[in-house]
């Protein structure tokens, strides 16, 4: 299993539009990716209400894993996209 750490860039954190941009990417993916912050249950990444209820505001550490073919790969890219100020876009 891969296996990331990100910092969230987004003012807002992970609420409202870096959200939504974040879901859409995973579910791009094609494989099952989980995010948690430190200490907490690994939830879906691809499902807004889990991102939502994660509570990741701006700063806060979060990791990713991701399991199949690509998985590498995948979790570069979104770990390249939640370190961006989604919010600035």
């Amino acid at each position: 299993m891969a296996e990331r750490q990100a910092t969230i860039a987004s003012a807002s954190g992970l609420h409202a539009r870096p959200a939504k941009l974040f879901v859409q990417a995973v579910q791009e993916k094609k494989i099952p990716v989980t995010i948690a912050v430190n200490g907490g249950a690994d939830l879906n990444a691809g499902s807004i209400l889990s991102l939502m209820g994660l509570g990741a505001g701006h700063g806060t550490v979060v990791t990713l894993k991701a399991e199949g073919e690509g998985a590498e790969q995948a979790l570069d890219e979104l770990v390249a996209l939640l370190e961006t100020d989604l919010d600035a876009q």
